[in-house]
């Protein structure tokens, strides 16, 4: 190991190289990065080649308009895709689900969506009021629905913090695909861009030279700063209130974690 190679060790810095090392050494990479691809296209295709199963198209929601059926969420659309947005009642914004918030929140852009014939929506665990003021200091402008009342009967026994598809056939609505965990990663971008950083995620799993920088443990520290859901400083500092109409202390809630 040369002088640079040691000194580059020491700070936990990639080797250096000349550029046309540096491309071949990329070029290989490229070749299993294509494989990945190509895999998740086949994933893509069985995905499309699922059964699916029927849900009742009148459960009812409640969104800014009061009551409002499932079947009428799809916007005349014919899918729907959900996102089911953890909620702890009375508590302040401050402790509300960090690994919701990340997710959820990079949701944004939803015309491109719209242009495929799919509509994208939120399902809180909490009540409408208190949770939509959640939805507005955070600036989200997704469609917002509380299914406090009727997550059962949605759920059919998983948990919230879930990404479901759904396929409207008429009056009929039917269940196509769902994931959680690590499936929900398809949400948030910052996680594909981080990924192709010389510092990954910062999170402790990830396999990465000795010295590499690890901030973050899985257990949804990775999602918070100083006490709150890292997204609402900026928010604040933009002076926005974070008044949920609750005057509960704030805690510290560990949801959605995320494991690898």
């Amino acid at each position: 190991m040369n002088t640079l190679d040691q000194h580059n060790h020491h700070e936990a810095l990639p080797a250096v190289a000349d550029r046309s090392a540096w491309q071949a050494e990329l070029d290989k990479l490229l070749v299993r990065e294509k494989a990945h691809t190509r895999e998740g296209d086949a994933i893509a295709a069985a995905r499309r080649r699922l059964p699916m199963v029927e849900v009742d198209p009148t459960i009812t929601l409640i969104g800014p308009h009061g009551p409002t059926t499932l079947l009428e969420v799809f916007e005349g659309r014919q899918q729907l895709i959900v996102y089911f947005h953890m909620w702890h009642n009375g508590q302040p914004a401050s402790s509300q689900c960090e690994g919701c918030t990340f997710f959820n929140g990079q949701v944004r852009e939803l015309s491109y969506l719209h242009s495929r014939g799919v509509t994208y929506a939120t399902f809180c665990e909490g009540p409408y009021e208190e949770s939509a003021r959640y939805r507005d200091f955070m600036g989200w402008d997704v469609p917002w629905y509380s299914v406090q009342d009727s997550a059962d009967s949605l759920l059919a026994g998983r948990e919230f913090g879930m990404l479901v598809c759904y396929l409207r056939h008429g009056d009929r609505v039917f269940e196509t695909y769902w994931t959680t965990g690590r499936g929900v990663e398809v949400m948030a971008p910052s996680y594909g861009l981080l990924d192709m950083t010389v510092s990954g995620r910062q999170e402790k799993w990830e396999d990465s030279p000795a010295g590499w920088t690890k901030r973050w443990a899985t257990d949804s520290a990775q999602f918070r700063t100083d006490g709150r859901p890292t997204a609402q400083w900026s928010r604040l500092a933009a002076g926005r209130s974070d008044d949920l109409g609750t005057s509960t202390t704030s805690t510290t809630s560990h949801c959605c974690q995320n494991q690898p």
